[in-house]
């Protein structure tokens, strides 16, 4: 009877391995480039005074998602202290709010409670996507200091002396992206000791001399390490721009297609900034750049619905509740 029980309790210890280990992969497999199209919340950071609930609209739209932060190395006229700040550029007010009490301290309930839970199925919840408004060394370190405080809550990797090689990621509930420059390599990658962690992953290089080049030729290389990601204008689909795009067409969805192949073939998550329709009136209430606007939500629909068919993992805008319940209903 004894060593009955004995295999019973080895058999299900086993049992309970196998199914940790295949949730873990599973959780690798869903979290890895043409497995979810999410909504990218642009700008999402007041502007001056205004806008500061943009954060609470993105949130509101649900998890999973991606909240774009732009960060700005600049003078508090206020204390005269150096700070990273959320701003589009200079020169700063005094108003701007940081990160920290924006960003991580607003979304601290969200991710206690994905720890608590502990399914991994939807992690990463919430991706950063991290747009540096100016590099200098000291602003790149004071961001690596302020990731690292919340390193627990962070996706990362194994820094290795291969950087080719992709060792896999250890899942949690925020994934942090961030910009293709040789600058944040050096703070984010090179400066990391091998066998430390990897808080951050950037974006490989695109050569935007042709909007219309092949994909291979707008990015040559691979993901790696580091490299997991391709951040794309929308005009490498519509070279026009998105105030002259025109109509929708097959030519256009074509190539579209096979921009998201080409990323999810070289191991890459895509994005696309900025997809938006929207009135003159809605532009000027909610602070949204008309470069970015293709005039109407009928026609910023046609893009988001061929965004999503295609597997685009990014899909940026200003319109984060339309942008995702229409992800939602589909």
């Amino acid at each position: 009877m004894k060593a009955h029980s004995i295999r019973v309790l080895a058999a299900l210890s086993a049992a309970l391995l196998f199914s940790s280990a295949d949730q873990s992969a599973l959780s690798q497999e869903l979290a890895s480039p043409r497995h979810r199209v999410l909504l990218d919340a642009h700008n999402c950071y007041p502007y001056y005074e205004w806008w500061f609930d943009r954060i609470d609209r993105a949130l509101s739209a649900g998890a999973p998602l991606a909240i774009e932060q732009d960060l700005l190395w600049a003078k508090n006229p206020h204390t005269g202290k150096m700070v990273s700040v959320l701003s589009h550029g200079g020169p700063p007010t005094g108003a701007e709010p940081g990160m920290r009490e924006y960003f991580f301290e607003r979304i601290r309930p969200i991710v206690e409670k994905a720890i608590h839970d502990g399914n991994h199925s939807d992690w990463p919840l919430i991706t950063l996507n991290l747009d540096l408004k100016s590099e200098e060394p000291e602003h790149l370190e004071a961001i690596w200091a302020l990731l690292s405080e919340y390193k627990d809550w962070l996706t990362t990797a194994t820094r290795t002396d291969n950087p080719e090689k992709m060792e896999p990621l250890q899942l949690r509930p925020v994934l942090v992206l961030t910009g293709e420059s040789d600058e944040q390599k050096r703070t984010f990658h090179d400066q990391v000791r091998v066998g430390d962690r990897l808080l951050v992953f950037g974006a490989t290089k695109t050569s935007t001399k042709d909007f219309s080049a092949p994909p291979e030729v707008l990015a040559r290389n691979a993901a790696d390490n580091y490299h997991r990601w391709w951040n794309n204008p929308w005009r490498v689909v519509e070279p026009e721009g998105q105030a002259k795009a025109g109509a929708w067409t097959a030519e256009k969805e074509s190539r579209l297609k096979q921009l998201v192949s080409y990323a999810h073939k070289q191991n890459l998550w895509i994005r696309f900034y900025t997809l938006d329709g929207a009135t003159k009136s809605e532009l000027s209430c909610n602070g949204w750049f008309s470069t970015y606007n293709f005039g109407s939500k009928d026609a910023v629909q046609i893009r988001w619905a061929a965004a999503a068919k295609a597997g685009v993992d990014y899909i940026a805008s200003d319109q984060y509740e339309d942008l995702g319940k229409f992800l939602k209903a589909r």
